[in-house]
């Protein structure tokens, strides 16, 4: 526990659109690696369109570390198509979380992370202050594929005894108490 900062979760809400890799439709399962670390969610069949509503959760000793995510098609008898990948970028994620803010109004927009060349995002990615945590939903547009997108949202769990993040303390301007000196 020396080295772990925290948990990131990961809810890896849902797929659009994906690449059709058998008989007009797929089996689409994701897979998310860090590092040594690989957590993948259950086959949804036969569907380019998968609802997965699945949590998973990555132990995280080194912001820098890539994450990746690649959806594949479950094949029964031969290897799993591969269809598509994605690198999920927290760097915008945890610069807002160590700004260390507090008691924020809900949905409040702590950041923005446009789309570029440099990221996979399909649209404007937004950090949101959500009943005291910090989230962000992400569109990951899939690379290395004709089509496809998939839905995320990562939270960060801080974990009791580890080493954490460098977070500042900075509490909302509209919620501090006037001082009388």
């Amino acid at each position: 526990m020396d080295n772990l900062l925290g948990l990131l979760r990961i809810r890896v809400k849902r797929g659009n659109n994906l690449a059709v890799r058998d008989l007009g439709t797929s089996d689409p399962y994701a897979v998310i690696t860090m590092g040594k670390q690989k957590l993948k969610t259950r086959v949804v069949k036969k569907n380019c369109n998968p609802e997965w509503n699945e949590e998973l959760t990555l132990s995280i000793t080194d912001i820098n570390v890539p994450i990746n995510l690649t959806v594949f098609d479950k094949d029964r008898f031969t290897v799993d198509d591969k269809m598509g990948e994605a690198e999920i970028d927290i760097k915008a994620y945890i610069a807002s979380l160590k700004m260390g803010l507090q008691n924020l109004p809900n949905g409040c927009v702590v950041s923005r992370v446009k789309p570029s060349r440099n990221n996979c995002l399909a649209d404007e990615s937004c950090v949101v202050w959500d009943n005291g945590k910090i989230l962000q939903d992400m569109i990951l547009r899939l690379r290395n594929v004709e089509s496809g997108e998939v839905m995320i949202q990562i939270e960060w769990v801080n974990v009791p005894g580890c080493r954490g993040l460098e977070i500042g303390d900075r509490e909302a301007p509209w919620n501090r108490s006037k001082r009388l000196d």
